[in-house]
């Protein structure tokens, strides 16, 4: 038997959040390799490295959001919470009810730029918690709710 992918996808503007994140860490970059390399002395590069790492960056910004927007997913059953998630790697996990502890909320400053969310599942698995990251805020909100609401009507003892 082969594990289906889940069936939910995180909101679009999760790409959005994940390229504007990825420019400006890589202009961060780009910017002090080009400034304050060569000011400082610290590290003397040539310029044709500062325009790899600026055309790096640009391809970083076009392929991984959509990429990673086609990887991540998630569902709620009536026995479990499944995540996908990565770029690279793929990661797919499952949570029984039984076995939630806490359900969060959180909303980063830059996710809340964008009106996204991430909830995450803590179970005493010792791979961590489940994060199901770009969610819009009231879906993730109402995710919160309905997760502790099952959580809580599923016997277990959530360990």
């Amino acid at each position: 038997m082969q594990l289906r992918e889940p069936r939910e996808r995180v909101s679009p503007r999760a790409r959005t959040m994940w390229a504007a994140t990825a420019a400006v860490e890589g202009l961060t970059i780009v910017v002090a390799l080009a400034v304050a390399g060569p000011i400082t002395a610290w590290l003397p590069l040539p310029w044709w490295l500062v325009g790899v790492a600026a055309l790096l960056t640009v391809a970083y910004v076009v392929v991984v959001p959509s990429w990673r927007y086609a990887v991540h997913r998630w569902e709620v059953t009536d026995t479990a919470v499944y995540t996908q998630t990565g770029w690279w790697a793929r990661e797919r996990r499952i949570a029984p009810m039984s076995r939630i502890q806490t359900v969060d909320h959180v909303e980063g400053a830059v996710s809340r730029l964008f009106g996204l969310s991430t909830v995450t599942v803590t179970t005493a698995s010792a791979a961590g918690a489940l994060e199901i990251a770009g969610l819009d805020r009231q879906r993730a909100l109402a995710l919160v709710d309905e997760l502790t609401l099952m959580a809580d009507s599923v016997p277990g003892d959530a360990t």
